[in-house]
């Protein structure tokens, strides 16, 4: 039975984003908290796997105590188990001490409930937004990796084969590579499901497994949170609003439309402002 880990982590409403100006950190409190959505379609790929193979899913994440809300919406999509990494030791932590515990959870994951197959992630978060975290689990723990994948074509579980469709900027690649592998979610890749009733119940009544650092007797204090943390935020601040002069086209079909439009942009100081000179070839 293959087994499937799935990463995720609890953001701030991104419409309610606010930065602290002192610290440069983002302010959490009194914001709404919603399970990052690239996530979340990295969950749902997991489920549909589960469903055609019986694989067993287990959600992880890193955070603060309430993150077990998180997690228990996962539980409520169709998860089998979750598990909440918590410590304040853990807190400040960038993208290359995320990683770095997250690799430590899924080792001990393995551990607990047997060798992992295939990672999900989540090809960024809303809040960090750096799309580092994935990659770096994958080569802490030596993992094949396929990023940016917008469509997962074919598991198959007795070859342990995984073929994915990669989104690039000129088009589709198709890759298959062997398991054990991690992939990065877009939001191409699914439509995210609703939670059935029965789910929501068993979701409202699960209760996650917590480890603390006590419960990794081989982790690196010195590479966890604020202290393993060789990256900050100098500086922040909001893009000024500026003015733009615009002008409404008007016009009784959209020939008429095109013609204003270009008699608009086609005015005497066009050639200028594009840097034709005069004595050049001609512009037509």
């Amino acid at each position: 039975m293959l087994h499937i880990v799935v990463c995720i982590k609890q953001v701030p409403d991104s419409r309610e984003i606010r930065i602290d100006p002192a610290t440069n950190t983002l302010i959490r409190q009194g914001v709404p908290s919603i399970v990052n959505f690239y996530d979340l379609h990295g969950l749902e790929e997991a489920l549909r796997i589960k469903e055609e193979t019986g694989a067993r899913v287990t959600v992880v994440t890193m955070g603060p105590p309430p993150a077990e809300k998180s997690l228990k919406i996962c539980i409520g999509l169709g998860a089998d188990e979750a598990v909440l990494v918590t410590d304040r030791g853990f807190a400040g932590a960038d993208t290359l001490a995320t990683s770095y515990v997250l690799a430590k959870t899924i080792e001990k994951v393995e551990q607990e409930w047997g060798k992992v197959d295939i990672v999900f992630c989540g090809k960024q978060t809303l809040d960090g937004d750096t799309g580092q975290v994935g990659p770096g689990i994958a080569c802490r723990l030596d993992l094949e990796q396929l990023t940016y994948v917008s469509e997962v074509k074919q598991v198959n579980a007795e070859q342990r084969t995984v073929q994915v469709g990669r989104k690039l900027e000129d088009g589709i690649e198709t890759v298959e590579t062997r398991m054990p592998v991690l992939i990065t979610a877009l939001k191409e890749l699914n439509q995210v499901r609703r939670a059935s009733l029965p789910g929501m119940i068993r979701g409202h009544r699960y209760k996650p497994t917590v480890w603390t650092t006590a419960d990794f007797p081989d982790l690196d204090r010195a590479r966890i949170g604020l202290k393993g943390s060789p990256t900050i935020v100098a500086k922040t601040w909001v893009p000024e609003a500026k003015s733009v002069n615009c002008q409404w086209i008007d016009g009784e079909d959209a020939q008429a439309q095109a013609n204003q439009l270009y008699d608009g942009l086609w005015d005497a100081d066009l050639p200028a402002r594009l840097g034709w000179v005069q004595g050049g070839a001609s512009h037509g």
